[in-house]
């Protein structure tokens, strides 16, 4: 009998690329499991890779896209072929919007039966195209380390994005020996390099200072590109040695706290509206923002633009133009003044014009939030929910929002006194992000306690996720501003219910006070139904202090609340 004790053992494409993965510094994937794909994650796992199974692609999807913006890392996503694919198009298109570096990996049909009808079967790569800076297909075993070093280098260079991997079946089955694939995942480079960008030129950041000293109303606005860059300590000093007042777009709040002393968000309208000169980094000029233009903007402002894509500098077209990391940037800048230093001073009128405005619409937003308003409207509870947030004791919690009116109020009750700690509806306004967010950002920041504050309508797209809430132990409270549906409940006027279908509820109607705390009890989870402020203080001082999956559902008035003033005109 022969000997075959000596034999070379072997692994099959699932342990290749996990092997690369790990070796590539990946320590978190986020997805569904199933054919061909449900060994890849098991194999992952046992090489001490952390892999959240979801209940949805789409969720998932989303929480690695965050995962990528929280931790500067791709977030992965795994899929199954086909359908599982088309759903993970959310989360990699959320990506590509938001601009954060993620890779989908999804398997595929045997190669040998495309264009058969086999099971499940997708042009996978053409399917991704619009929303892939780069998609590769490993065609053999031995193409995997370089397919997946390839598609994580490229979802962070130059301005972040989503990358896309597809792995056809018979390449998952394929077989090498150890010693060969270990050779393979060698010679793959572990640490990435980023696409060369066009190096800073000194007189750009000499004319940019100069703008800046030149000015008589200057505005400093920041977006979520410089919180991924984790530019906070370079602009906090840029704004504490000029004394220039700052407006962080959405999710750049928390880069320097809401409570500065020279923080415009309050003050909105004015600040934007009477800038003759904007320093705009890691923002773009989009909806978010007006487009740049008058009437929001003075139609003479001077846009001096930082981006890390030279595309975008060229289509806004900005009087002043930086290429370049924003952390980097900014800190260029804080040199150059350091050599003549300016600061326009707390006297300067428009700094004073600031503060007063500011002062004032928060001394108003102050006296409509002291109100104890039952039926609740939404001030009352997000200034409860408020109040809890900021007593929180150690890290500050990371709150994601999603919904209409629930996400507008909380924009401008909520505060953020620390960088990245707050997740929305993004650039896209995408519905449906809470959960999967919420996921990412345990996950990503297991000290912190993250708390959702969500429509029911938002709350609606992802329910199910509390079950992986649950089965993880994530320290997550999810909080339903239960309102009766989008927006509210039935607000048709009478001529528009009419029709055969009129006994038909509303498009923009749900079960009225519907038991959304009940889902989680049903997994084992801890549920709330609120109606009172004492019931609400006590449900979040109870979920917090305990840190555990907890939903907890605040009834409110379905004719409080309006349409998002930004929005009404374009629905």
């Amino acid at each position: 009998m022969a000997d075959d004790s000596a034999a070379p053992s072997s692994i099959d494409g699932n342990v290749l690329v996990a092997k690369s993965l790990s070796h590539l510094g990946v320590t978190h994937m986020f997805g569904v499991v199933g054919i061909p794909v449900t060994s890849l994650a098991s194999r992952a796992m046992a090489l001490g890779i952390r892999f959240i199974a979801f209940h949805n692609e789409q969720s998932a999807g989303y929480a690695a896209s965050a995962y990528g913006y929280l931790t500067g890392k791709p977030g992965i996503l795994l899929t199954v072929s086909g359908p599982g694919c088309v759903h993970g198009l959310a989360g990699l298109s959320n990506a590509w919007v938001n601009t954060w570096p993620m890779v989908m990996i999804s398997g595929s049909c045997d190669q040998r039966d495309v264009g058969r009808g086999d099971f499940q079967e997708l042009d996978q790569i053409e399917a991704v195209k619009a929303f892939s800076k780069l998609s590769e297909r490993a065609k053999d075993v031995r193409e995997i380390p370089n397919c997946v070093s390839r598609v994580l280098d490229r979802a962070l260079s130059g301005r972040p994005g989503g990358c896309y991997l597809d792995l056809p079946t018979d390449v998952l089955r394929q077989k090498i020996s150890e010693s060969e694939a270990d050779r393979l995942v060698d010679e793959v480079e572990k640490s990435s390099k980023q696409e060369p960008v066009r190096g800073t030129l000194r007189s750009e950041i000499e004319s940019a200072v100069s703008l800046l000293r030149k000015a008589e109303r200057p505005l400093i606005v920041f977006g979520k590109g410089a919180a991924y860059s984790k530019a906070e300590d370079e602009l906090k000093k840029l704004v504490e040695i000029t004394g220039i007042p700052f407006l962080p777009t959405p999710m750049g709040k928390g880069l320097l706290p809401d409570t500065h002393e020279l923080s415009a968000t309050a003050a909105r309208s004015l600040a934007i509206g009477k800038c003759d000169v904007a320093l705009v980094v890691g923002a773009r000029l989009n909806w978010l923002l007006h487009f740049g233009e008058s009437p929001k903007w003075d139609k003479d402002v001077k846009f001096i633009l930082v981006d890390v894509s030279e595309e975008e500098i060229e289509l806004r077209k900005p009087h002043l133009g930086i290429v370049g990391d924003a952390k980097t940037v900014v800190g260029l800048l804080n040199k150059e003044i350091k050599d003549d230093p300016f600061c326009i001073g707390k006297s300067n009128p428009w700094v004073v014009s600031i503060s007063k405005k500011a002062k004032d619409n928060s001394e108003k937003m102050e006296m409509q939030l002291a109100k104890d308003v039952v039926p609740f409207n939404f001030l009352t509870p997000m200034r409860i929910i408020r109040d809890a947030i900021l007593a929180v004791e150690g890290p500050s919690p990371v709150v994601v929002s999603e919904g209409a009116n629930t996400m507008d109020v909380g924009r401008s009750v909520l505060v953020q006194k620390e960088p990245r700690t707050r997740l929305d509806a993004g650039t896209w306004g995408t519905m449906g992000v809470g959960l999967g967010y919420c996921i990412a950002a345990a996950v990503a920041s297991p000290d912190r306690l993250v708390v959702a504050v969500e429509g029911d309508s938002g709350f609606g797209f992802s329910a199910m996720e509390v079950e992986t809430l649950v089965r993880y132990n994530l320290p997550v409270v999810i909080i339903v501003f239960n309102n009766g549906g989008v927006y509210g409940g039935d607000r048709r006027s009478p001529e528009e219910i009419t029709g055969p279908h009129r006994e038909d509820p509303a498009p923009t109607s749900f079960v009225p006070n519907a038991g959304y705390h009940k889902l989680i009890e049903a997994f084992g989870g801890k549920g709330y139904i609120v109606e009172t402020p004492d019931e609400l203080n006590s449900a979040l001082s109870e979920s917090f202090a305990a840190r555990k999956p907890a939903v907890v559902n605040v009834i409110i008035d379905p004719f409080a609340g309006a349409e998002s003033g930004r929005l009404q005109h374009k629905n």
